[in-house]
């Protein structure tokens, strides 16, 4: 018999109560077993710093559902006394199956509770109240406390985040100052250093004057003639001038070369200063614009997960670090550019004096060459007025011995007649008597004479002839003089009066 009266036997009411898996009676379903098929306010995520309430209804408030949650420790069912007791089963009548007939009567033969039950199950929902009112109550003086130390925790880290914006600010302008004052003075060197540059470029432009002298009196000089072409010390003068000049250009060339080398250096210690520097303000702008929000300020909103995102590239140490060793850096250069700037001075020292005394000392020695060839000159002409005199002597002699010669024809010619004459004597009247003897010895003596002068002449005659070519060799030489000392004194001394630099390197 499956029904009576249309009701089935599975009712609980009527079957009695139905055992669970484990074996134990269940009236109702376990809170935890409902539990489990509803989702937790908890499991759904909401964006920071607040969780927004999952309803509208003011009467339901969002802190309240985010963090209540109940955990029982019993079902439900273990609050009422147990059903199936000794005292509450009628084990005489669970075997028989009663129809169906009247529901009052299949009721009262079922009943399960009794007063005791119903009095214990009452008193058990006041306690579970109790301890469910107790612990919102805790629950809501902890979520007040909460609330308070949040808000306050909350003023006191935004504080102290803005003290340290500020510190951070103070030490941005700081290292800003710094990096500042050290540009200055790099911008300073940097000028001052090609200021001494374009001075030493003006020096190694100038010497081309001297040199160009130097080497025009050199080549002056060869035009010298026989004798006075000669290696004399002027000669070794001007050519160690040329060698100190070229030597000078050499040292001057390379000093500017490190100049060069050295304003690189210096600007880009200046490049770095001043890319350092203009991070530095658009850092202090940033900064600035980070301390002076609020919480009312505009702009300010939500940025998930910014948090995780780390794209420094520095810390505090490394960054000062940084500015620090450019610093260092352009402090370093300057020093070296101030160092290249004393060698500057020290290499146009150097050379204006070497090239100075040089010049003086070739001057010195034209003037000594002038001196000595002028004398020699003067020398030279005085002899030359001597030879002169004694070539007038000597014609004037050799005219006298002509004339002595020419003065002896007559009486060779006496002489002579005389002996032709005699020889006409007849006979013995060709006597060689004593006139005989002196006419033959008169004639012996006018021939010597005669041969002796004409020897005299001769000698006289060679002698003008070597007068002449003294002469002329004097005379020669006097031109020879003349040319150097034309060259020497006008030329070479006319063009080495001053000395060709600005007066500002020839003071070295």
């Amino acid at each position: 018999m499956e029904t009576f009266m249309g009701h089935t036997q599975t009712a609980s009411y009527l079957t009695g109560p139905k055992f669970g898996g484990s074996g134990a009676p269940t009236f109702l379903p376990s809170i935890s077993t409902m539990q489990s098929s509803y989702k937790a306010y908890d499991a759904y995520p909401a964006p920071s710093p607040l969780r927004r309430s999952l309803t509208t209804l003011p009467w339901r408030p969002s802190t309240y559902y985010q963090t209540a949650q109940v955990n029982p420790s019993m079902a439900v069912t273990k609050s009422l006394p147990e059903p199936l007791g000794y005292t509450n089963q009628l084990s005489e009548l669970d075997s028989i199956k009663v129809p169906p007939v009247f529901v009052a009567a299949r009721s009262a033969l079922y009943t399960r509770y009794t007063p005791n039950d119903w009095s214990h199950s009452n008193n058990s929902n006041y306690m579970a109240s109790d301890r469910v009112r107790s612990s919102a109550e805790r629950l809501r003086m902890d979520t007040a406390r909460l609330c308070l130390e949040t808000a306050d925790k909350t003023v006191r880290t935004q504080t102290d985040v803005g003290k340290r914006l500020g510190e951070r600010i103070g030490d941005i302008q700081l290292w800003k100052t710094e990096v500042n004052h050290e540009t200055d003075n790099m911008i300073t060197e940097i000028a001052t250093l090609v200021e001494k540059k374009r001075i030493l470029e003006k020096a190694l432009q100038e010497t081309e004057n001297p040199l160009h002298i130097s080497q025009e009196c050199l080549y002056n000089r060869e035009k010298r003639q026989q004798i006075d072409l000669v290696h004399d010390q002027v000669e070794r003068e001007l050519i160690k001038e040329v060698d100190i000049i070229k030597r000078c250009q050499e040292k001057m060339r390379q000093t500017v070369e490190r100049a060069n080398m050295q304003l690189s250096l210096n600007r880009a210690a200046q490049h770095e200063l001043e890319k350092d520097s203009g991070d530095k303000i658009l850092a202090l702008n940033l900064d600035g614009t980070c301390h002076t929000l609020k919480n009312t300020s505009r702009g300010i909103n939500f940025h998930d997960g910014i948090q995780r995102i780390d794209n420094t590239l520095s810390v505090p140490e490394t960054w000062a670090k940084f500015s620090n060793d450019n610093i260092q850096r352009s402090q370093s250069e300057r020093a070296a550019s101030k160092q290249m700037r004393n060698e500057i001075e020290s290499v146009l020292n150097q050379c204006s004096n070497e090239m100075w005394s040089q010049w003086n000392g070739v001057n010195v020695g034209f003037n000594q060459r002038v001196q000595e060839t002028n004398e020699t000159r003067n020398k030279l002409q005085t002899h030359l007025s001597r030879v002169l005199q004694e070539t007038f002597d000597m014609e004037k002699n050799i005219e006298l011995l002509k004339k002595a010669i020419q003065d002896k024809e007559a009486p060779m010619q006496v002489a002579q007649t005389r002996l032709t004459t005699r020889t006409h004597r007849p006979n013995v009247e060709l006597c060689r008597d004593p006139v005989q003897h002196r006419l033959v010895e008169e004639v012996a003596e006018i021939t010597g004479t005669v041969e002796n002068l004409q020897a005299k002449l001769r000698q006289a005659e060679n002698a003008l002839q070597h007068l002449l070519r003294t002469k002329s060799t004097l005379e020669q030489d006097l031109s020879v003089k003349n040319n150097s000392l034309f060259i020497d004194r006008e030329k070479c001394l006319g063009m080495r009066k001053t000395f060709p630099m600005s007066p500002r390197i020839a003071s070295y």
